[in-house]
């Protein structure tokens, strides 16, 4: 267990406030103690926190939560999804970029639930705009058997 204090002064802008928010929101809080102090100087809150610290994993999968794409699409479009998702990660090694800034978990899935992926299709996707379409588009309307990604060989 760890502990944090916070002094706010009272008429603060904000920016005390915000700070202390996205720590309790980005940690596990086990007690808040708060006592309005008065000097002559103002008064302010005064903020003891206890607090164990959490993992990026623990905040990521907290925000998202985990979804078995097996359960989810019927055996087609999980195997759809699979061969998706390998394209997405050759993409974004060559891009030098995260996976999920091609397409996160969630497109994919709704792509392979479709008869055929057209790029009017993709911009009926929740999260799927334009720019993705233009720039990834091309990589899935076409999706290939077998492991060569098109527009990516040497």
């Amino acid at each position: 267990m760890q502990i944090r204090l916070f002094t706010i002064p009272i008429g603060d802008g904000g920016g005390a406030v915000q700070e202390m928010n996205a720590f309790l929101r980005s940690n596990k809080i086990l007690e808040v103690e708060k006592q309005l102090i008065r000097n002559d100087h103002g008064a302010y809150w005064c903020f003891c926190v206890s607090y164990i610290e959490r993992s990026a994993a623990e905040i990521a999968e907290k925000k998202a939560g985990k979804i078995d794409y097996r359960q989810v699409l019927d055996e087609a479009a999980f195997k759809r999804f699979s061969r998706m998702r390998e394209v997405r990660k050759k993409i974004a090694t060559q891009e030098g970029i995260s996976a999920f800034l091609v397409f996160t978990d969630e497109e994919l899935a709704e792509m392979a639930k479709l008869e055929q992926i057209t790029e009017k299709a993709m911009l009926g996707i929740k999260g799927i705009g334009e720019k993705k379409v233009e720039r990834y588009a091309r990589y899935f309307i076409h999706l290939p058997e077998s492991d060569e990604t098109p527009g990516t060989s040497d």
